[in-house]
């Protein structure tokens, strides 16, 4: 099976004034369909530096990021912001919904991004993906009026409204409690397994990322055995 996202020999170096920081050295991954990975490591570790360059946010020292056989290194802003529209979905450890707009709007969002979409549409969209994850009874209630819980739900949503190939997920229930981080994690499974998009989650909770396909641990900017 073909690769969704391959990364070779990515290394990232901050200069500040005098100062390098190695954040990553020479990392190689690949990411086919529908498979759960999950990269463990310490805070500092370099996970989230390495999400960030895989998703496109930011572009690597050294090295290549495929995504759907296109390099996003040679791709400039624009381009990159719709390789994401297209192909992925992202959590967050804060859910970032933008405070101003309801449940529904916020998982519209992306699919609004798109040209030919439909406000219709989009919002048709968001309502069956939040009534999916049991929000069908909070739509019109923004991000202040719903619970931490209910507020990842609704991140979900928005990740999976585009029906990406890859959800990258950064500490995505590192904000809640144990039972509303099962409970979250639960559905995302659910809902990923169901509409067979791979998953690259980033987490310091080994007991989670045992439920992923394979397990990578990362520290000090290198892969070790884990």
């Amino acid at each position: 099976m073909s690769a969704i996202l391959e990364a070779s020999n990515i290394s990232k170096i901050y200069d500040e004034g005098t100062v390098r920081t190695q954040v990553l050295t020479g990392l190689d991954l690949s990411v086919k369909a529908g498979e759960r990975i999950a990269i463990v490591g310490t805070s500092g570790s370099g996970k989230s530096t390495l999400l960030h360059l895989l998703g496109g946010l930011d572009t690597p020292t050294s090295g290549e990021v495929w995504l759907h056989g296109k390099c996003l290194n040679h791709m400039n802003e624009t381009e990159r912001g719709a390789m994401r529209n297209q192909y992925l979905g992202f959590i967050y450890q804060f859910h970032h919904l933008l405070a101003e707009f309801t449940a529904v709007e916020n998982v519209a969002m992306p699919l609004l991004m798109r040209p030919k979409v439909s406000t219709t549409d989009a919002r048709k969209q968001a309502i069956e993906l939040l009534e999916n994850v049991g929000l069908g009874h909070r739509l019109d209630h923004r991000p202040g009026e719903l619970s931490g819980g209910e507020r990842q739900r609704v991140a979900i949503a928005r990740a999976l409204v585009t029906k990406p190939s890859l959800i990258l997920a950064d500490e995505p229930t590192g904000n809640l409690d144990y039972d509303n981080a099962q409970s979250v994690f639960g559905l995302l499974s659910e809902l990923q397994s169901t509409m067979q998009t791979a998953l690259l989650m980033v987490t310091h909770d080994r007991n989670l990322a045992a439920l992923a396909d394979r397990q990578l641990l990362l520290r000090n900017g290198h892969w070790e055995n884990y």
